[in-house]
């Protein structure tokens, strides 16, 4: 991936392209304006001649003002106000995101897990605070609904697990 990064920053496709490359590990994402479909072919090309591959599954055009795409557990692109139903560009949460926190949440309070209270208990409050660190509330558009919030979502849970102990 660094080498990819190497070869975009020397032949100055920022420019050529009018985009810039946001990378994290191995994951990442060109906005352009305008030129999106020749940095896609370009990528490919580059990719396939280093010997690293594309994942064709991930890999699309978005026009990022018209239609939202999912990035580290991000969903950035337009949003609706609900107070006058203005559209604006912002970031929020991801479904798929919401879905595995639900998920993780749902496997460690399922009545069969009879692990002490306390060890549930630290391993929910690691999970919830790290994911709560990753996702925090000023870099979100929208607040989560009530039943994908993880307070609230859990919290009942909590409670009928200890309520059953």
């Amino acid at each position: 991936m660094n080498r990819f990064l190497k070869h975009w920053r020397l032949t100055a496709r920022g420019k050529a392209f009018r985009a810039h490359v946001v990378a994290y590990a191995d994951d990442f994402v060109i906005l352009s304006r305008g030129y999106a479909a020749e940095a896609l072919a370009w990528t490919k090309a580059v990719m396939t001649r280093i010997g690293l591959m594309l994942n064709e599954a991930k890999t699309s055009l978005k026009n990022a003002r018209r239609e939202r795409f999912d990035f580290l557990g991000y969903s950035f692109g337009p949003y609706c106000f609900k107070g006058n139903g203005q559209w604006y560009l912002s970031a929020g949460v991801s479904k798929k995101s919401v879905q595995r926190l639900k998920a993780k949440v749902a496997n460690l309070l399922t009545p069969g897990n009879h692990d002490p209270w306390l060890d549930v208990r630290d391993a929910l409050n690691g999970f919830l605070f790290g994911w709560a660190r990753h996702h925090p509330a000023r870099a979100t558009a929208r607040r989560l609904p009530p039943s994908a919030e993880p307070s609230g979502s859990s919290w009942h849970r909590q409670l009928a697990q200890a309520q059953r102990r």
